[in-house]
């Protein structure tokens, strides 16, 4: 008796980006989990738009579908696609799994805000409209907080053509120049990252000290390059890619498929050199804000920061409040929970080592208090974390 056949299924995603390649592995996982399958990559990523080669015959595609052309060659091939590309397109009806920007966006926010800068800016291609959207729930979740938000704007010469990279870094050495300090820089993509700052490095601005930078992505190569290295959100691009094998194993069995996007939550935010600063102009806050994470290990209480800073428990408390919106034990817990949550998806550590590596007193307290920030138990946290 002969095996069933194997499906042939393309993918045409962009291989040369981390992002693109962790994308690809989900795929490759959820393949070999219930294929196995035969897969078609394109790895020329020279040409604008990835097409599938003339003659080729398959089941399914995964596709970054991001415009009407791409959009209508797929549809004149007929076979079964799932779009992985967050830009919407009128009249495209491809099912979409994608990456929650609203979260990130927040996310985003509030990595910055608690590090104490109450100024912001964002840097990106706001002329798309996903790249709008994003910042406009970054800005959003700023408000909450009593912020505003700047955006970087390029000159109408370079929004008319497309001006050597000298010209724009030119413009943006002007726009970093023109921010009030210290600044909070929220960025599209890590090559954005990495031109703020080097437009800081030319035109003498410290980063993190007066320009703190972070990117809506994380590529570890790209980010590690920087000077200084710069911190990035991870976004969980692998699971993009397990669940839309999932929805196109549907597909290609005749199923039907959900009708909205699938939202893919990022995971967290890779804290480097470009973010590591406080911006906070009051000594007392600042040395009990680095008091408390430089002992996230640590089972501490608001009565050790208060023998390390030289003012009254009120005190202590009012500057809390208003600058980072908490009090000092809700910061103590939020750092030891921060401190948690690394330690559940980085390392293999039983539960009452975590807690105890986070500053917990017991397990049992560990677990409460987890449960009821994140509202999952350490151990489906965990695992929900590090499924593709």
């Amino acid at each position: 008796m002969s095996s069933p056949r194997a499906p042939h299924v393309a993918l045409l995603i962009d291989t040369s980006t981390g992002w693109g390649q962790r994308l690809i592995r989900g795929v490759i996982q959820y393949s070999q989990q219930h294929g196995p399958w035969l897969l078609w990559i394109e790895p020329n990523t020279l040409e604008p738009e990835l097409h599938l080669p003339a003659g080729w015959r398959g089941d399914g595609i995964v596709a970054r579908v991001a415009s009407r052309s791409m959009a209508r060659h797929l549809q004149r091939i007929g076979l079964p696609c799932v779009n992985i590309s967050a830009i919407h397109l009128s009249d495209v009806d491809f099912p979409r799994v994608m990456p929650d920007f609203k979260v990130l966006a927040r996310m985003a926010a509030e990595h910055l805000l608690d590090r104490g800068f109450r100024h912001f800016a964002y840097c990106g291609p706001r002329q798309r409209s996903l790249v709008q959207y994003h910042y406009h729930g970054f800005a959003a979740a700023l408000r909450a907080g009593g912020c505003r938000c700047d955006a970087y704007q390029p000159g109408p010469k370079l929004v008319r053509r497309r001006a050597p990279w000298i010209e724009q870094q030119k413009d943006l050495i002007a726009w970093v120049k023109s921010l009030p300090k210290p600044v909070a820089v929220l960025t599209w993509f890590v090559q954005h990252g990495r031109d703020v700052i080097s437009a800081c490095r030319q035109a003498g601005i410290l980063v993190p000290e007066e320009v703190a930078v972070l990117a809506s992505d994380d590529d570890p190569l790209l980010c590690e390059a920087c000077m200084p290295p710069l911190s990035g959100i991870a976004s969980s691009s692998e699971q993009v890619g397990y669940r839309a094998a999932a929805v196109l194993h549907q597909l290609m069995q005749g199923k039907r498929t959900p009708k909205k996007p699938i939202l893919v939550e990022p995971k967290a935010i890779i804290s480097r050199q470009s973010t590591d600063t406080l911006a906070v102009e009051e000594t007392h806050l600042a040395q009990a804000i680095a008091f408390i994470r430089a002992h996230a290990r640590e089972p501490i209480r608001v009565g050790d920061v208060l023998r390390r800073v030289p003012v009254s428990r009120r005190q202590l408390e009012l500057d809390f409040r208003r600058i980072l919106g908490r009090s000092p034990a809700e910061e103590i817990r939020r750092v030891h929970l921060e401190r948690a949550r690394q330690l559940l998806i980085d390392t293999n550590l039983p539960i009452p080592d975590v807690a105890a590596g986070a500053g917990f007193g017991s397990p049992e307290h560990f677990a409460q208090a987890f449960k009821a920030q994140v509202g999952q138990s350490p151990l489906r946290y965990r695992r929900m974390q590090r499924e593709p």
